[in-house]
This record gives structure tokens, C-alpha cells and sequence, in this order.
């Protein structure tokens, strides 16, 4: 049997017993001294008094026992074995007081006094089926000291009176013992199915409980990190804001985003990308210990809410972030290592509501990414109105296809000899109500809130009918930029596949531009899918190259068509961009791809140019960007002139 099962059946028992134990001690006071005096024989007289002396002083011992119990042990978690011990020492020793007084007495008492004793034994007996009833061996042996000495005494004895009184009392002491078997085997149960009953009431509240913390868990806390997750950080954000509004302190709130996260879980899975969430959230606690308002927002994001924190120090403590942050992660392939950039707002300096507190921390934390990453940036009104904008922008992108305010405008793309036109660049133009906006504008918001895909195929579809139309007249290729959210995406192919379908248009009359920044992706994906799209007959053209990630050898791997050199090298022909032309026409005449020159605005830019041995021209020196209705107008002056 489990110990505390024991201990608390142990408990119960004694509880039931000490609880009637006062009425017991006072009838055996008032039988046994109603014995003593009621019938005066000469010889028991003395045995009388010394017993009844000897029965009072163990009725107060048992009574002061009963009041300690009462006072000190009672609602308590006592030691019910100890106290069972003391009381059944106390039962057994009035059982065999009044068998002593019984048996002695009987023998020289008259038939009415025999037949008393028998009488207020039996009655004891009788009382103690119940009253003894939470200890089985006490209760039965208590009824067999009381009435079986005294009965065995007188069936012995010479008398036919005294043999029959005896056996009364005999078959009495069997009937008792069997009552107090049964009442004892029924109590001890009923003790032991409330025992059981509580422990299970226990066992199942300790469940509840668990389950309980296990539910709160879940709901409040980020499985993978143990930090708050965003419902219970924004709860207990907008607690403390309330509390500080009272007090008049100030907090805070720090939005923390890992710099170069991604390309790891990109690169080396999911597993290495949960270690360093694990380890950065780690990190996170022991710096921001004086926190409890830590959580991570989802994905690589992660926000701390510190109190008493003005501007400066929330500015030091960023650093000290990034800093933490920024250490290498040793995971079970490689040696990693991500920054952090760290967007601050400040209660009640910017906003007194959670929702807007964290929504201007994020918009500081992307203003800051946007332009200068791994550092810490404080929310301004200026970030609010480019945040805003950007919003309006998106939201309006979202439905500009729907609302047909996207258009295409195409410019011609010349030979250096004659400015004849060899193909036209597709350029993409949005009518947003009364605003022209400019691609520059809206293609980076159309990336981030995933809208590119499908402006994207729009983009391809009008671009390869309107090439169709005009190939009637001259064979000329159009000239596609294709975002590199596209260019990695896996249903590009196909989607590129259905353009020419649809449209009947020649895949050599399709060139994809695809910008530089391609370069920062996976090269063996961006290999493979030039490779594919070449395979299908199309022409890939990098464009705006020399600004950021390209470098001829990697040029030489990929083995593009075309390179496109950007504007900012043409604009300054006279100065360095004049040692990149040539270098880069150079590597071409060896790696067999032609070079465009984007944005020629001059007559001596044309003529350097074409001295140099650029390939194709295009900017507005020849012509601007040309709307459907002036393309035709266009294509129709060179083709007869």
C-alpha cells in the first residue's frame, strides 16, 4: 500500500475513534462507578473502591489523551499511527479493567448482581460495535474481554443459574463479535473508498493542473525558443504600459531582427536555423535579465520591452544586442554567424499603445535594414509618413492588374552604326490615381509583400503579345526584366512556357533581364535555371552590371548572352566608367557575349561608345520610352525610312 495512502487511512481511522471516544470514557465512568455502588457485598468491597479508583485514573489518562488530540493533532497531518497506538493501548486497557472487575466479582456476588454485570458488559460491548468500529481488532477484542472471561466464569461455576446466565453471555459474545466484524470490515471500507476517492480527486486535479500549465504553455510561450510568444508578450506588454502610465516611468520597446538568417536556413536547413534561434533567444536572456517582457515575433524576430529605459540606453543596450548577437554559432555542420538590426520605440515619447508601440519599433527596425543593417535605429515621424506610403502603395498594388492600371511602355535598344533599332526593353509603368509611379518605387514593395509573382506574369504575357503583334512587320526581340523572387521561383519555367504559347511568339524573340543581384543567390540554382531557359531557345541578358555582386568570372560560368552595363558607368565616360567599358568590352570579344550601354543621353557618349565597340545602345539620346500607340508609329518611321 502506498505510504501517504496508509498514512491518511491511518488518520481517519483515529479521527473516528478519538471523535467518539468522550462518550465512551463517560459511560464507562458512570457504569462502572453505578457497579460499584449499587450493590454493597462484604467481600469484594475493597476490590471495588481499589478498582474503581484504578478505572477513574485511567479514564483521565485517556481523557487528557483525547484533549491533546483535540487540541493539537486534530485537522492536522498528524502521525495517525502513533495515535492509533495510544489509543487502542488506552481501549485495551479498559477491557480488561472491567474483565478483571467482571470476573473477580461474579464469583461472589448474589444472581442479580451477576446478572447486572452481565447486562452493562453486554450493553458496553453492544456500543462498541460502533463506537470501536474504525479499528477491526481493537473493536473485536474489546467485546471478547468484556464478555467472555465473565461467561466462561460462570459456565464453570457449580450453579445451574450461573451456567445458564454464562451461556447467554457466551452466545451474547459470538453475536457481538460477528456485529463488530462486519461494522468494523464496513467502516474500514468506507474509510478506504474515501481515501482512494480523494487521492483520485488529487490525482486528477494534479492532471488538470498539469495540463493546465502544459495548455498555458502552449498558448503563451514559443515552443522552440521557451520565450513569450506574440499573444501573451502584447497581453503583458499592454499590462505594464497601464501600470507605468500611473507611476509616470518610462520603456523601451526594442524589435530585433537577425541579419543574414535566411540564407543560412537556406543553405545549411532548418535544423542549423533552429540552433541559432535557440542560442540567439539564449543570448537575449542574459543580457535583457532584468526583463520579463522578452519574446520572440515570429520567425528571426524577436522583441524586448525594457523599463526605466530612455533613448540612450535603450541605444547602448541595442548595441549590446547586435554585439551578442553577432557572435559565431558553432552548430553540428559549420561555424555560423548572423547580425542584427534593432528598431527602438519609446512609451510614452511615441505612443502610449502596445499595438502602435511595436508597429513603429518594426517600422524603425526596416527603415534602419532598408538602408544601413546591424545597427540600432530610434522611431521618427518620418519613418510613420514612409511607412504609411509604402502601405498605401501596397495595398493599391494588390488590385492595380484588377483595376487594369498597369501598362508596358517599350524603348528601343539601337545599333551604334545607323541607330537602327534591334530590340525593344519592356518597361513596366503604373497609373496609381493621380500619381505616375515610378518602378524604382513600387517593384521593391512588390517583392516584399509577395505581389511580384503575378505582376511578374503579367508583365511576360503582355510583353510577348505586344512582341507578336510587331514581329508582322520586323522580327525584333523584346526585352523582359525578371525579378530574382521570379527567376528562383520553380513554376518560372512554365509560366515563361505559356507567354509563348499563348502568344505565338518565337522564343529568340524573348531576352530575359535579370539584375545583378542575382549573384547574392545560390549560383548553382541560378546556373541551372539560365541553363534550362537558354535550353528553350531564350536569350538572358544581367543587367546593371558593375553595380554590386557580378564579377566577370562568375560571368564566364553563368554564361549569359548579354551583359547590360549600367547608366552611372556611361554617365561618367570621361572619368573611371571609361576603364570599365573597355574592360568589360574586352572580356566580351573573349567570352563571346554582347555588351548593351544603358542610358546614352549624349551625341560624344554615343560616338566614345561606339569607338569602344559597344554592341547594342539604349537611352534617350535615341529615344524615351514609348507607349504602344507611338511604338507603332515608331516602327513604321524606321522600317520605311
Amino acid at each position: 500500500m502506498n505510504p501517504t495512502f496508509l498514512a491518511s487511512v491511518q488518520r481517519d481511522s483515529a479521527d473516528l475513534l478519538y471523535g467518539n471516544a468522550v462518550a465512551g470514557i463517560l459511560v464507562s465512568v458512570v457504569a462502572s462507578s453505578f457497579l460499584v455502588f449499587a450493590f454493597k457485598t462484604e467481600n469484594t468491597s475493597d476490590f471495588k473502591f481499589l478498582w474503581l479508583g484504578a478505572m477513574t485514573l485511567l479514564m483521565a489518562v485517556r481523557y487528557m489523551d483525547v484533549r491533546r488530540w483535540q487540541m493539537q493533532l486534530q485537522n492536522t497531518e498528524y502521525d495517525g499511527k502513533q495515535a492509533l497506538t495510544r489509543f487502542v493501548v488506552g481501549v485495551w486497557a479498559t477491557a480488561l479493567m472491567w474483565a478483571t472487575y467482571a470476573v473477580h466479582v461474579i464469583q461472589f456476588s448474589a444472581l442479580i448482581e451477576q446478572t447486572t454485570i452481565i447486562v452493562v458488559v453486554s450493553a458496553m460491548a453492544g456500543g462498541s460495535a460502533t463506537v470501536l468500529a474504525a479499528h477491526k481488532r481493537t473493536a473485536m477484542l474489546y467485546v471478547f474481554l468484556l464478555l467472555a472471561p465473565a461467561s466462561i466464569s460462570l459456565l464453570l461455576s457449580a450453579e445451574y443459574a450461573d451456567r445458564v446466565l454464562g451461556i447467554l453471555g457466551f452466545s451474547f459474545t459470538i453475536v457481538m463479535l460477528a456485529i463488530s466484524s462486519k461494522s468494523a470490515a464496513f467502516t474500514q471500507h468506507a474509510i478506504a473508498l474515501k481515501n482512494e476517492n480523494a487521492a483520485l480527486v488529487d490525482h486528477m486535479e494534479q492532471e488538470v493542473e498539469e495540463r493546465t500549465q502544459r495548455i498555458y504553455e502552449l498558448s503563451n510561450t514559443d515552443p522552440l525558443t521557451g520565450l513569450y510568444n506574440r499573444t501573451a508578450f502584447s497581453k503583458n506588454l499592454s499590462k505594464s504600459l497601464a501600470e507605468l502610465t500611473k507611476s509616470g516611468e518610462e520603456l523601451a520597446l526594442l524589435f530585433i531582427d537577425l541579419d543574414g538568417f535566411k540564407k543560412i536556413n537556406d543553405t545549411f536547413g532548418h535544423e542549423a536555423g533552429d540552433q541559432i534561434l535557440k542560442a540567439s533567444a539564449h543570448r537575449l536572456q542574459s543580457i535583457t535579465r532584468d526583463s520579463n517582457l522578452l519574446c520572440r515575433w515570429g520567425g528571426d524576430e524577436f522583441l524586448v520591452a525594457l523599463e526605466r529605459t530612455d533613448r540612450e540606453a535603450a541605444i547602448h543596450l541595442g548595441r549590446e544586442i547586435i554585439d551578442a548577437l553577432s557572435l559565431e554559432h558553432k552548430t553540428d555542420d559549420a561555424k555560423l554567424s548572423v547580425g542584427a538590426t534593432i528598431g527602438v520605440a519609446l512609451f510614452p515619447i511615441h505612443e502610449t499603445c502596445e499595438s502602435k508601440l511595436i508597429q513603429y519599433a518594426d517600422t524603425a527596425m526596416y527603415y534602419q535594414k532598408k538602408s544601413k543593417g546591424s545597427s540600432v535605429c530610434v522611431f521618427n515621424e518620418e519613418m510613420e509618413a514612409e511607412h504609411l506610403r509604402e502601405l498605401k502603395l501596397k495595398n493599391g498594388l494588390a488590385k492595380a492588374i484588377e483595376k487594369e492600371q498597369l501598362r508596358l511602355v517599350f524603348q528601343p535598344i539601337v545599333s551604334p552604326k545607323g541607330g537602327a533599332p534591334v530590340s525593344f526593353e519592356a518597361l513596366l509603368r503604373w497609373q496609381f490615381g493621380d500619381e505616375n509611379i515610378p518602378p524604382d518605387q513600387f517593384i521593391g514593395i512588390a517583392e516584399q509583400y509577395g505581389l511580384i509573382l503575378d505582376i511578374g506574369e503579367w508583365v511576360m504575357v503582355q510583353a510577348c503579345h505586344t512582341a507578336a503583334e510587331w514581329q508582322r512587320s520586323k522580327p525584333l526581340p523584346v526585352c523582359v526584366n525578371v525579378s530574382v523572387i521570379q527567376f528562383q521561383d520553380d513554376g518560372f519555367p512554365g509560366m515563361v512556357d505559356r507567354a509563348l504559347s499563348e502568344s505565338g511568339l518565337a522564343p529568340d524573340c524573348l531576352h530575359l533581364e535579370i539584375t545583378e543581384s542575382v549573384f547574392a543567390s545560390d549560383v548553382k540554382l541560378l546556373r541551372k535555371r539560365i541553363k534550362a531557359i537558354q535550353q528553350r531557345g531564350i536569350h538572358v541578358s544581367i543587367d546593371d552590371f558593375g553595380t554590386g555582386y557580378s564579377s566577370l568570372s562568375v560571368m564566364q560560368d553563368l554564361a549569359v548572352d548579354t551583359v547590360k552595363i549600367d547608366r552611372s558607368f556611361i554617365n561618367n565616360l570621361e572619368g573611371s566608367g571609361y576603364a570599365i567599358v573597355t574592360a568589360v568590352i574586352h572580356a566580351a570579344s573573349i567570352m563571346k557575349f554582347d555588351v548593351v550601354a544603358e542610358g546614352v543621353e549624349t551625341r560624344a557618349q554615343r560616338e566614345t561608345l561606339a569607338k569602344l565597340g559597344v554592341h547594342k545602345l539604349q537611352g534617350f539620346y535615341f529615344s524615351k520610352p514609348l507607349e504602344i500607340d507611338a511604338l507603332a508609329v515608331y516602327l513604321d518611321e524606321r522600317l520605311l525610312g
